[in-house]
């Protein structure tokens, strides 16, 4: 049984994927933030239906903190299915934005990238088998008017992928990035409604969660050990 760890777990999108990774047979860590709660009701679920898994919950912007708390984590063996998920967005045109518009929406996505997967990548690569596994954005392949923080913090983890991928691949160990599109979540209510949906994407509607999650526990099974350094769209055929 291989350990996994999603950071915001507790999320529509994190909520499926940690469901799916722990139907596949996985121990899953459901991590949140702020949101024990939700993390503990996805922790529940999973046991209710005979899968194995824990909550957690940290900052991944407080480096500090975070390596504190991967450190218990390891403790009982090396992670060797990273999902960085967590992310926020905070939308403004970009003459109008704030230093601290700017700041928090890179500090979750890319700094907490480096401070969760940072600490994670030695005790995987003992294990020679990894799959990190980042939750994009379409908005970091074409851009987003009103998204120029979201859209730097998703594009520069689109670099960071494919560089990571290149130091990791001798180790067995796949580095790839999930660039979803409309998902039909509790993040985009109020974004784009069902008719909005069908005018965007050609597939005449939002994705399902599950999609995403179906796709990255494809990316973390052995069946995609030579797909590495890819950015993956799942967008209805929106690009």
């Amino acid at each position: 049984m291989k350990r996994a760890l999603v950071t915001g777990g507790s999320g529509g999108i994190g909520a499926a994927i940690c469901m799916r990774l722990a139907a596949d047979g996985h121990h899953v860590i459901v991590h949140a933030n702020r949101s024990r709660e939700k993390a503990e009701a996805v922790f529940a679920s999973i046991l209710a239906n005979g899968g194995s898994a824990e909550a957690v919950a940290f900052d991944i912007t407080d480096r500090a903190a975070t390596a504190c708390a991967l450190e218990t984590l390891v403790e009982a063996g090396a992670i060797q299915i990273l999902v960085n998920n967590a992310g926020i967005h905070d939308d403004a045109v970009f003459p109008g934005m704030s230093g601290a518009q700017w700041d928090s929406v890179l500090d979750v996505s890319l700094n907490g990238f480096f401070n969760v997967t940072q600490p994670l990548t030695l005790p995987m690569l003992r294990t020679r088998w990894g799959r990190i596994i980042t939750i994009s954005s379409i908005a970091g392949i074409t851009g987003n008017r009103g998204q120029v923080n979201y859209s730097a913090a998703k594009g520069a983890l689109h670099a960071a992928t494919k560089s990571l991928a290149l130091e990791l691949a001798s180790r067995n160990v796949t580095v790839n990035a999930v660039a979803p599109g409309i998902i039909a979540t509790d993040m985009i209510e109020g974004a784009f409604d069902g008719e909005a949906s069908k005018n965007l994407v050609p597939m005449k509607r939002a994705g399902k969660p599950e999609e995403v999650a179906d796709l990255v526990a494809f990316l973390a099974s052995d069946k995609a050990a030579y797909i590495s350094g890819q950015v993956i769209s799942i967008n209805g055929g929106m690009v």
